[in-house]
């Protein structure tokens, strides 16, 4: 079924226009994924998050209501995640494990499967969600020193890093308990690895340029990639590596696996990047970032001087952005369609990678999530 359409890929454009064709949208693909795995991943983090230590993180976290710290926003996401998501990663660990079933290695410890998935890879699909969970909390951290007097009185946001760095720390020390009782020495090389990239990419993204204080990163879209890579790919991709290797699976397997994590994780991190350039409900124009594919893209074919002379046209008084105007600039370029182009790409290797799994339910899921991440009005 993708044979064809994947080579086509390897010729050119093909492949782009094929991937985005048929499948339900993501919300859907994601209540039939749950079912396959067995229960709602949303669940997935229940136990840590309802241990006694972190209830009293979270009542300090109360403190904050009525600030503008930005913990609270991160905290309000966890709770009305409309879009399904934060739980993905863990979905797709449990998804992909599914697919690949038991290794010829691994058939004497069957007992151990629940709905066709070995407890140890429910428990890395946990640990994976709770390092997430970590690093989104951890972003919630500002920087004090570009406080300005609007923001709020600066107790309150001292109070609200030192609740971002408790509730990350403890969650992130909570994964790194549960992965050395895995007792696996690759697995946890590989998750430890995936931590590491995780910081470099948050590196990455907060080391500005300071050219008269620059909003815009002088990056081409190679670079963007490394960066988005280390940033939102790595963990998944070397999390589904590490299921495959909790199941004994071959190096190929687990090659197949980790390419999956990869690509799909980029495709769907495109997908977001497009969403205010694509919306077509939308009346109100979505601010977003100027570090986002689409603009790194549109600088690479505009020049960095004439992008710079677009970003200073649309800023008003006070340095206030007009995203409107800055938006349709983007749009009248290149730099829209060739992420789209981007996105889909990701998404046909992505597919690729599957080829090796034999056909299934889990199978038929992972190909939908590429789907609905690479479906654009």
């Amino acid at each position: 079924m993708w044979g064809s359409l994947l080579r086509r890929g390897a010729r050119g454009a093909g492949c782009l226009r094929g991937v985005a064709s048929g499948g339900p949208p993501w919300s859907q693909v994601v209540s039939e994924a749950e079912k396959i795995v067995g229960y709602p991943t949303s669940f997935m983090s229940l136990r840590c998050l309802l241990s006694d230590e972190l209830s009293n993180i979270a009542m300090q976290v109360r403190k904050l209501v009525g600030t503008k710290h930005p913990l609270l926003d991160t905290a309000r996401g966890f709770v009305y995640d409309s879009r399904n998501n934060l739980q993905m990663r863990g979905l797709v660990v449990l998804l992909i494990s599914k697919a690949a079933g038991p290794s010829t290695a691994e058939l004497s410890f069957q007992h151990n499967m629940v709905s066709g998935i070995y407890s140890s890879q429910r428990s890395l699909a946990e640990i994976t969600e709770l390092i997430h969970t970590a690093f989104l909390v951890h972003r919630g951290i500002v920087n004090i020193g570009e406080l300005k007097s609007c923001d709020g009185p600066l107790k309150d946001m001292q109070f609200g890093n030192k609740m971002a760095v408790l509730s990350g720390d403890f969650l992130l020390a909570n994964a790194c308990t549960s992965l050395a009782q895995l007792q696996n020495t690759k697995v946890v090389e590989l998750i430890s690895s995936a931590i590491g990239d995780l910081v470099q990419g948050i590196y990455y993204e907060n080391s500005k340029s300071s050219e008269e204080n620059c909003l815009t990163d002088d990056i081409g879209i190679s670079t963007w990639k490394e960066h988005v890579f280390l940033s939102h790919s790595a963990l998944l991709a070397k999390s589904c590596q590490a299921a495959m290797e909790l199941a004994k699976h071959s190096a190929e397997i687990q090659d197949m696996a980790f390419q999956y994590g990869k690509h799909m994780s980029m495709s769907h991190k495109l997908h977001s990047d497009l969403q205010p350039f694509v919306k077509e409900s939308s009346s109100d124009t979505m601010a977003f970032s100027l570090n986002s594919a689409p603009a790194v893209l549109h600088q690479e074919f505009l020049g960095r001087e004439a992008w710079i002379k677009q970003i200073r046209e649309a800023q008003g008084k006070g340095n206030k952005m007009d995203y409107k105007k800055l938006q349709e600039a983007i749009k009248a370029g290149k730099g829209v369609t060739s992420a789209i182009d981007l996105c889909r790409c990701h998404g046909s290797r992505a597919l690729a990678a599957l080829e090796r799994f034999p056909p299934s339910e889990a199978r038929a899921a992972l190909a939908n999530i590429v789907y609905a991440v690479t479906r654009f009005p």
